[in-house]
């Protein structure tokens, strides 16, 4: 595994970086009058483990190949979700390791589905946890889509390749300026998140849990009602507004920090992004008004939960499963479509939508006028044949993969609406699903084990772009 020794050394530092937060939750719980081991011993595992990874490929080349970031990708959030489950083993209420594992891949995946009931009753270290989990998820594939994603072309990601120089080989010295300032805007967008929700209502401690989560597009809440625990209108525009905020590409933050002021309407991802989530709240509050559904014609329930679930935070107001059929279905549709690439959201992302949209409508002039040329653009640059076959790769590859969770699910003897919306949730990293079960106002502890490490499973994917993981189930992949 020597070719490998720089994936394990990126290993380590990780697992000891978590590790160090780990200890942040003992603060609270010596605040809170909750102190406990399992933190500690948590982190001390998760410390040792990482400094052996460390130590022992201290003698890396310090460069990363094509193929070591495909397998340092999947490795590290798979770690991560692993030693991140930790401390719910280790607590004291009761958690088998099947629910850990599934709680921590919903924390650093950033989905937001639960397995716990009672969250109102839970230890304060434990809720900072998830939230942690959450935080570093968000922040996590933000440097990754901006850096390792584009030079692995995962599924039309070139698109945002930052120098048309970069080679492989650079991946690691030229992310780590690109990292810190996004650590930098991404921590400050936290801060004022939590300073808002503070001022407008929210205790200290819930302040900061939830714009973690927020920022994060997480999900995560302290709370069964999630943000309806507050029925506050000040926080539930502040949270709309700050998860705007982390489904935008975290890049034009940087363009417009470099003096780029209208990036922020210029961005044909932006642009459309805005668009979509203007039109689904008007379709929605339209439909509301003619079919006299009380619940759902009230402009700020409707609004709220679109950017929710649109974005894939899963944060709820209301239990949206009584709104009817045809909002159930729409927000079918808004968890698959997603953010932005570059932020904190998941999904097919609305750059794949809108040159499929421009695709379509090329394929339809070369019918109409056959001996046309039309050529494909996508802000002003030219799509090739190379990036198109990507993108629609990736769409059908997640239809395709949607579908199969769906069945393996109903396998394990889930009805039909909690095996359909089970497997959008954990493919497209949203949180809640639709009925009884995992809907608004249920949770994911009642499910069979193997519906939990199946719906694990397709979190990872979701995240991780479809491909970064199942190119490492080909045997091409591992020939030298």
């Amino acid at each position: 595994m020597s070719n490998y020794k720089t994936v394990f050394f990126t290993l380590g530092i990780l697992q000891i970086i978590l590790g160090i937060f780990m200890f942040v939750p003992i603060i609270i719980q010596f605040l809170y009058s909750e102190v406990d081991s399992s933190f500690f011993g948590a982190s001390i595992v998760t410390i040792i483990f990482g400094t052996l990874f460390f130590l022992s490929n201290l003698d890396h080349d310090k460069k990363l190949t094509l193929q070591q970031a495909f397998l340092l990708t999947a490795l590290s959030w798979f770690s991560i979700a692993i030693f991140g489950s930790l401390p719910f083993v280790f607590s004291d209420l009761d958690f088998s390791f099947t629910n850990a594992f599934f709680e921590s891949m919903s924390g650093i995946t950033t989905t937001g589905s639960t397995i716990i009931s009672n969250l109102n009753e839970m230890p304060k270290g434990i809720l900072l946890w998830r939230a942690i989990l959450q935080w570093l998820g968000g922040i996590g594939i933000i440097i990754m889509a901006i850096t390792l994603m584009p030079i692995m072309n995962v599924g039309g990601m070139q698109l945002f390749k930052i120098s048309n120089n970069d080679s492989s080989e650079k991946i690691l010295p030229k992310s780590k300026e690109i990292a810190l300032r996004l650590i930098l805007i991404y921590l400050s967008l936290t801060i004022f998140c939590a300073f808002f929700y503070y001022i407008f209502g929210m205790q200290f401690f819930d302040s900061i849990t939830h714009s973690m989560t927020t920022i994060a597009t997480g999900g995560f809440s302290n709370y069964n009602e999630s943000i309806g625990y507050f029925n506050n209108y000040k926080i539930e525009i502040t949270s709309m507004f700050f998860i705007i905020l982390g489904s935008i590409p975290f890049l034009a933050y940087i363009k417009f920090l470099n003096g780029e002021k209208k990036i922020f309407y210029k961005d044909p991802q932006i642009i459309t992004f805005m668009k979509l989530v203007i039109y689904s709240i008007i379709i929605l509050f339209v439909y509301a008004l003619f079919n006299n559904i009380a619940n759902l014609a009230n402009l700020r329930a409707v609004s709220f939960n679109v950017i929710s679930i649109l974005t894939g935070t899963g944060y709820v107001t209301q239990n949206f499963d009584n709104w009817g059929n045809f909002p159930l279905i729409f927000f079918l549709i808004l968890m698959f479509i997603g953010g932005c690439a570059g932020s904190t959201t998941c999904g097919i992302k609305v750059f794949r939508i809108q040159i499929l949209y421009r695709f379509i409508i090329k394929q339809l002039k070369n019918i109409i006028y056959p001996r046309g040329i039309f050529i494909l653009k996508y802000d002003e640059k030219p799509v090739d044949q190379k990036f198109m076959s990507s993108i629609i790769s990736f769409i059908f590859l997640y239809i395709l993969i949607f579908f199969i969770i769906t069945g393996l699910l109903s396998m394990t003897g889930l009805d039909f609406t909690t095996s359909l919306s089970g497997a959008a949730t954990s493919i497209s990293n949203v949180g809640p699903g639709l009925g009884d079960m995992i809907g608004p106002n249920g949770n994911f502890a009642t499910l069979p084990n193997i519906s939990k490490w199946i719906l694990s499973f397709g979190m990872l994917l979701g995240r991780l772009e479809l491909f970064a993981i199942l190119i490492l189930f080909l045997p091409s992949f591992w020939r030298k």
